[in-house]
């Protein structure tokens, strides 16, 4: 599974930026996986939304006082693009297209028999098989113009940028490499942030469907320094807490929907989710995994890993997705 949107080399800064953070996560080996560094950076509104950089020039400063604090200069790095750029569609094509042919067929295709809600694609792909003369090809694919603007950022701060990959391939990659799989099952992950809640659904590894809920509330959410340790900053409410309640109730109804629509619609009835993984940064994480639990009637997952090999200092979730583009392979 793979989002090679560059090559890809070993020992390097894996970093991913949402609309409100940027975190990066440098391991010092991956089996056992042990963390050497890591950090993070909250950024003010305005400078990403929906994953698109709205602010270069501030972005840019930022990251470059991130990486100065750090000690990342110019090292190469892997980057997650956000879950909002990026779509998933199983496509049909001829059986006798070549695989080093596959690209060139599907940009062809691109307008006629494939479409996609906008122009100018990267994108990669996974072979699912083949059946009565036709390829089942796994379509990833993102806005050129939005991952070609990230290249340029992290190039405008020396860094280099090396390789791409997906939140969901990246939590899975932690779940797997941990041996967290279950044979046959049909797993949904959750990555609950606070922008963003992005939904992703497994048969085995493969990830088959994809779709994405908003975060409405997240302006509500501000930036406080009352812990002693001003380094270290938490996000509070300033809202209706009857909002925020609603709008997790209002998540929990859209995976439930998910869930049938892959049931009865997809797989006809053949197959249904048969566990939860949970991931993300929303601050409210612990409530929501717990109202999922008892709501789903369903094994719910998270998983903890430990900072730096410490046997006691536990990493904070939202350093997960780093976590997995560490153990990133190609």
């Amino acid at each position: 599974m793979a989002f090679s949107l560059f090559s890809s080399r070993n020992k390097i800064v894996n970093i991913v930026l949402n609309d409100h953070s940027i975190r990066f996560v440098e391991l010092k080996q991956k089996n056992p996986v042990i963390v050497n560094h890591y950090g993070q950076r909250y950024l003010p509104p305005g400078i990403i939304s929906d994953g698109k950089i709205l602010d270069f020039a501030t972005l840019s400063n930022i990251l470059d006082e991130c990486i100065a604090e750090w000690k990342i200069a110019k090292r190469e790095i892997r980057f997650i693009v956000p879950d909002s750029l990026v779509i998933i569609r199983k496509v049909s094509i001829p059986g006798d297209v070549k695989d080093d042919e596959i690209d060139g067929y599907l940009y062809l295709e691109l307008g006629s028999t494939i479409h996609l809600p906008f122009e100018d694609p990267v994108f990669d792909t996974i072979k699912l098989g083949t059946e009565n003369n036709k390829q089942e090809i796994l379509l990833f694919a993102a806005p050129e113009k939005y991952i070609l603007e990230y290249e340029d950022l992290f190039k405008s701060v020396r860094l280099k940028p090396v390789a791409a990959d997906i939140s969901p391939l990246a939590i899975y990659r932690l779940y797997h490499h941990h041996d967290m799989a279950v044979r046959n099952e049909v797993l949904l992950t959750v990555q609950f942030d606070l922008d963003v809640v992005s939904l992703c659904i497994f048969e085995e590894q493969i990830p088959v469907f994809m779709r994405h809920i908003p975060g409405d509330l997240k302006d509500h959410w501000k930036l406080s320094l009352r812990r002693e340790d001003h380094s270290n900053p938490e996000l509070v409410y300033d809202g209706e807490v009857s909002d925020i309640i609603f709008q997790l109730e209002e998540i929990y109804r859209d995976i439930a929907k998910l869930m049938d629509f892959y049931r009865f619609s997809l797989t006809q009835g053949k197959k249904e989710v048969t566990r939860l993984l949970v991931n993300g940064d929303h601050p409210m994480l612990d409530r929501a995994i717990s109202d999922m639990s008892d709501r789903f009637g369903m094994s719910v997952s998270t998983i903890n890993m430990k900072a730096t090999g410490s046997k006691s200092e536990e990493l904070p979730v939202a350093f997960n997705l780093a976590l997995g583009l560490g153990l990133k392979e190609v």
